[in-house]
């Protein structure tokens, strides 16, 4: 392919090893960021176009909107159809779909790396040139309904919903990433265009691409599909990353959801650390040593002990300015008391004494290995750069990230658990409880 000086600046993210590894982002007009690495063992490439825009982002008149973009988008533009849209790389044995999150949307593909430029393609005009029609709006609005009666009908699931909007309150950031029913109801077309043209520009916008690729090739083919939509001009500046946003305030207390369930299912928690907290490397120690795998505390002591549950872990998620940390066990409704006097009691000791040598090493080993193996395919490194670019200052090497994990100290993992698991206890339940009062559990 021959190439041509490209506007804007760019610049090695990280220089790789060996010719693998090597991460480098060029700035196109408009602000616009093309992010690869090379990986020239493999015969795949993996494309994301990220979108610096998620449900945290909408105002109440538009809940579900982002959400509701990422189905309509892939039903028409004006060059192709729904049909031809995923035809285009199915017919060449790749896979396309996206995905919604609080911050962020991620239209994405995979496919052989002979076939980059058919999905450069399709994914470009399906970001940059969607219809947005009438009659697509209304058959979407549907099978979105669908979707979150199927979402409903799982407890595992609404329970971690019900947990963040106990935990947040009624504000963007503690709605459900869907929508409601009311509200996807009322969304009407003009408003989801209105708002999708507001906010799918290329200052917000991120295409990240991992594979067997060189970076000037990406770079071509990403300058040409969005010259072809006009979606290229202006100076090269792009969105910084989010540092804030509305409806981070923590609320302490407990929601109940009545349902007639054979299991009962629960989330424990609290407010945890922002993205970019550098404490985060501690609490990620702690989490998986408290509840992360089959040898954390929480597992053993609530099921290998004493059978009292069949799933119990806990987790933690980051924001740009505030996080979780929970902890979620499924259990006989009978059970539910026992359950969450060994998670208070844990936490508590947890916070008391700190975690042994052992389990520090484990809680170590186990986020080291998680990364790593993490990072085999693709994919998974497509999406590590391409999220990476769109919410962080920085990029940090795998080593860096290792080598951070591995200095974590046992006084570090001792003043996070002091702040985050002595912050006031939110508790999501549902089961079969009636008005049974749970309050005497978050005080």
């Amino acid at each position: 392919m021959s190439e041509r000086i490209i506007e804007g600046s760019t610049t090695t993210l990280h220089p790789g090893k060996d010719g693998a590894g090597v991460v480098r982002r060029t700035v196109l007009p408009g602000g616009l960021r093309v992010v690869t690495e090379t990986m020239p063992t493999v015969r795949s490439v993996a494309v994301g176009m990220w979108v610096g825009i998620g449900s945290r982002d909408e105002a109440p008149e538009h809940m579900g909107a982002t959400h509701f973009l990422e189905h309509l988008l892939f039903k028409g533009t004006p060059t192709r159809d729904a049909m031809q849209i995923s035809a285009s790389i199915e017919g060449i044995g790749g896979e396309i779909n996206a995905f919604t999150a609080k911050e962020y949307t991620c239209y994405y593909a995979r496919v052989l790396d002979e076939d980059l430029p058919i999905a450069v393609d399709v994914l470009a005009d399906v970001v940059t040139s969607s219809l947005v029609t009438e009659e697509d709006v209304e058959s979407e609005r549907g099978v979105i309904l669908e979707e979150i009666a199927m979402h409903d009908d799982d407890p595992s699931d609404v329970v971690h919903e019900q947990f963040a909007a106990a935990l947040y309150g009624d504000s963007p950031i503690g709605r459900p990433i869907l929508g409601t029913v009311e509200s996807i109801n009322e969304l009407g077309r003009e408003r989801i265009a209105e708002y999708y043209h507001r906010y799918y520009r290329p200052r917000r916008t991120v295409v990240s691409v991992a594979g067997n690729v060189r970076h000037e090739e990406v770079v071509e083919l990403v300058t040409r599909a969005y010259e072809r939509a006009g979606a290229l001009s202006g100076p090269a500046e792009f969105a910084p990353p989010r540092t804030s946003g509305p409806g981070a305030d923590q609320r302490s207390g407990v929601r109940v959801l009545d349902r007639p369930t054979e299991q009962a299912n629960l989330v424990l928690g609290t407010t945890g650390l922002s993205r970019t907290d550098d404490r985060r490397f501690a609490l990620g120690v702690l989490n998986a040593a408290l509840g992360g795998g089959m040898s954390s505390r929480l597992f053993q002591e609530i099921r290998e002990k004493r059978g009292l549950a069949y799933s119990a872990y806990s987790y933690t998620s980051a924001y740009a300015d505030t996080g979780q940390f929970g902890i979620y066990v499924g259990c006989l409704p009978s059970k539910i008391d026992d359950v969450l006097k060994i998670c208070r009691d844990e936490v508590s000791r947890v916070v008391a004494e700190g975690l042994s040598a052992d389990e520090i090493m484990r809680g170590k080993g186990q986020m080291r290995g998680g990364l790593v193996l993490g990072l085999e395919d693709t994919g998974s490194r497509m999406s590590r750069i391409g999220k990476n670019e769109l919410v962080y200052d920085e990029l940090m090497s795998v080593d860096e990230v290792l080598a951070r994990i591995e200095a974590v100290t046992p006084d570090e993992i001792g003043e996070v658990a002091a702040d985050v698991l002595m912050r006031p206890l939110t508790l999501a339940v549902i089961g079969p409880y009636g008005d049974k009062d749970f309050t005497d559990v978050v005080r």
